[in-house]
């Protein structure tokens, strides 16, 4: 079968590979739909010690598809039926699983291989994050799970309340799940971005929108934010969907007395940001960092695909076949799209 192989930083190609197995307690997936995604484009770039501790290895995480093999013991799943897997799940039983806390799960046992014709998902990703879905529930809608499922985890911690003032700021697929979330729970939204493109999007998605193009300094991108608050104050919740030190300080420069900043996007390795804190003090600042996602925001993400709330499709810039995985990472790379969709199988 043909699968996208990961050598290393920029080392990525599109081979033919035996098909593998699935053993005890695992199914096995042919793709019809697989996601590109932010994480994809940074590992592709330099690596990912976490993702892939060993090369050459198998990649993509995002997919949706039919399952066409089951190991022995798997008694849930059964040939013929669509499904969508999560990326991870938790051991259950590690200090940080104890304390209720699984995104920090300490042993989460990780699935790669998703830009492929067929994947296996792990035992422990079929028995706690892996769904039938519905037949309202397009494989292309649901290709982005886990990242609706890590923005989910986001809006738990947020706090985000009717009436609030939300401030997302980069409109990529990520911000504009934030966007839609937020208006979902009865927010006003403002987004900002550099990106014409990204910026139709947000306002398509319900955002007032601030093009910080013409803005140079954090300064002068946090006040054209707060201009739009009440009393010029700023907002109640912002949110960094980055990944970049200057826009995490962004994040915090634009909130209201009181108010809270969800630290979102994952910044390379060595990043520092600076927080006054003077206003720190004295604003009494809630600053929170997010990561992953647990069983519970997988199913709340899955709920919200089902139910028609949340279109996961809305966030796909193209659809395309396996062989222009590298093109698409390049194609985001260069702002040219948000997120593509890779057909393993051929057209959906």
């Amino acid at each position: 079968m043909r699968a996208a192989v990961f050598h290393g930083p920029g080392k990525l190609t599109i081979e033919d590979v035996p098909r593998v197995v699935p053993g005890p307690g695992e199914i096995s997936v042919a793709v019809h739909a697989a996601a590109t995604c932010g994480t994809d484009l940074k590992s592709y770039r330099r690596g990912h010690p976490k993702l892939f501790p060993v090369l050459p290895s198998r990649f993509g995480h995002e997919f949706a598809g039919v399952v066409d093999e089951v190991g022995e013991g798997v008694g849930q799943f059964a040939v013929g039926q669509r499904v969508v897997a999560a990326n991870t799940a938790p051991c259950g039983h590690c200090w940080a699983c104890t304390k209720q806390r699984p995104s920090l799960c300490e042993n989460l046992e990780f699935l790669n291989g998703a830009f492929a014709e067929q994947v296996v998902v792990p035992a422990a990703i079929v028995s706690r994050n892996t769904y039938v879905l519905a037949d309202s529930v397009s494989f292309a809608s649901a290709a982005p799970l886990e990242p609706l499922a890590t923005v989910v985890h986001g809006m738990a911690e947020a706090g985000v309340e009717l009436g609030d003032t939300v401030v997302v700021h980069g409109c990529g697929p990520i911000g504009l799940m934030f966007v839609r979330l937020s208006r979902l729970r009865g927010a006003r939204v403002i987004a900002t971005d550099r990106s014409a493109t990204r910026l139709a999007q947000a306002r398509e998605a319900g955002a007032t929108t601030v093009d910080l193009t013409d803005l140079a300094t954090t300064a002068d991108r946090s006040a054209a934010v707060r201009e739009l608050t009440e009393g010029g104050r700023g907002a109640d919740v912002a949110v960094e969907a980055v990944g970049l030190p200057e826009v995490w300080e962004q994040t915090v420069e634009s909130l209201r007395p009181g108010g809270t900043a969800l630290l979102f996007g994952g910044p390379k390795a060595g990043s520092r940001f600076s927080v006054d804190a003077v206003a720190m003090h004295y604003s009494e600042y809630t600053l929170k960092g997010v990561f992953h996602h647990t069983p519970q925001h997988v199913k709340t993400a899955l709920d919200l695909l089902t139910s028609g709330d949340l279109d996961g499709e809305s966030l796909i810039s193209e659809h395309r076949p396996l062989d222009a995985l590298v093109d698409s990472l390049e194609d985001m790379a260069a702002g040219r799209g948000a997120k593509y969709l890779l057909t393993p199988l051929g057209a959906l």
